[in-house]
């Protein structure tokens, strides 16, 4: 069992910055993928940036250039650093563990979210 818990959520104007937290109970070193996810209200979760157990980072389209994500293996922790946030950036962020891929994963554990909300 993997528990995953997240901060760094809040309110931002439009242009502004946020960096979301995702403390992790388990070396993180041994998940295939760690990843954020926004997730509205009658909708799939999306995935908005992913980083492997290797290293290597993914990027949504409408997020490339302005979030990045990144890890801290000795604390367990994954962030994403989100500048020039967009109104159309608001919504609820999922910190995930996934494996061993993304497409059909035979696992995945899910944080409770953060809301990230971006004003004009």
């Amino acid at each position: 069992q993997v528990d995953l818990a997240e901060s760094g959520g809040g309110s931002v104007q439009a242009g502004g910055s946020l960096r979301l937290s995702c403390v992790v109970s388990t070396n993180i070193a041994m998940i295939h993928y760690m990843g954020w996810y926004r997730q509205a209200p009658g909708l799939k979760r999306q995935s908005v940036a992913t980083i492997t157990r290797s290293g290597d980072s993914s990027y949504a389209d409408f997020v490339k250039g302005r979030f990045t994500i990144s890890r801290d293996i000795h604390k367990n922790t994954v962030y994403l650093q989100m500048t020039n946030l967009r109104i159309k950036d608001s919504g609820i962020y999922v910190c995930g563990a996934l494996g061993p891929n993304t497409t059909l994963p035979t696992y995945g554990y899910w944080g409770l979210g953060v809301q990230v909300t971006v004003s004009p």
